[in-house]
């Protein structure tokens, strides 16, 4: 009987593990769907007249998140004289589009600029040239977006969660001392000098063991993998002990049976009509 309780105990264990999997999965595929969202930054060119100035005063740079910085250089001479901020900020982004940087776009509306970074990245404008036409970050970086990674970093913060109640629910999952989740066996005896018994190997089934890494979701079908992977090894282990407390139950039934015809037999033995006789 003992033995019963401790594989139910085993196999509500896997069910509920099972149920934590599937969490994860969902959070997986939700952080799959996560996009990006893009860094704008507005800022009204200055009218000025950079035509005498020198190569440097006519450089400015712009940086995306921590990587290198990448210099603007405006045209030199007469080209440099911006009379007007609709001139200026007509000259600031052509010269942005001739460097190319890939996932800025910038846009011009008289005097305004308008600056979008797809990637969600930090934008940073800075130099001489910045200044003077007024269109540095000093003391602003506008409207941070949010990178991929950044947009899936909650999600990935919930599916390591998830990761740990795997852990705590697999240690939880004992009954009479006996854990079958955590690595402990059980041997079950059906006669009185144990000649005929059942031993039932254990399995360790936290996070680690079945394969569950943690993760920041960088490869997130990888992520997948591993969880359905381990979606497989429990309904293996669960099918096993299925079959083994199918075993137990059934001499568990035996048993009874077999005390039933025992005292069947020492009552035609004992229980005689003594008038009869």
């Amino acid at each position: 009987s003992l033995g019963v309780q401790t594989l139910k105990a085993a196999d509500e264990g896997i069910k509920s593990i099972q149920k934590l999997v599937n969490q994860a999965r969902s959070v997986a595929n939700q952080a799959l769907q996560a996009k990006a969202e893009a860094t704008t930054l507005s800022k009204t060119a200055s009218a000025a007249n950079l035509s005498a100035a020198s190569g440097g005063a006519r450089t400015f740079s712009i940086q995306v998140g921590t990587g290198a910085a990448r210099n603007i250089v405006l045209p030199a001479g007469a080209d440099s004289n911006f009379a007007t901020a609709a001139d200026a900020a007509a000259a600031i982004a052509a010269a942005i589009d001739d460097e190319g940087i890939e996932g800025l776009t910038v846009s011009v509306s008289g005097g305004s600029l308008s600056f979008s970074l797809a990637s969600g990245e930090d934008l940073t404008i800075a130099g001489a040239a910045a200044s003077t036409l007024g269109i540095d970050t000093s003391g602003t970086q506008g409207q941070n977006g949010k990178t991929l990674e950044e947009a899936r970093s909650t999600f990935a913060t919930d599916y390591n969660n998830l990761r740990t109640q795997i852990d705590q629910l697999a240690s939880d999952a004992s009954f009479n001392g006996i854990n079958l989740l955590n690595g402990d066996s059980l041997l079950v005896k059906f006669n009185e000098d144990g000649t005929s018994n059942l031993n039932i190997e254990g399995v360790r089934f936290d996070a680690g063991n079945l394969g569950i890494t943690e993760t920041s979701f960088g490869d997130i079908d990888a992520d997948i993998a591993l969880l359905d992977a381990a979606t497989k090894t429990l309904r293996t282990q669960a099918s096993t002990f299925g079959a083994n407390l199918s075993v137990v139950q059934n001499r568990q039934d035996f048993t009874k049976n077999m005390i039933n015809v025992l005292e069947g037999g020492a009552g035609a033995l004992t229980l005689a009509d003594t008038n009869v006789e």
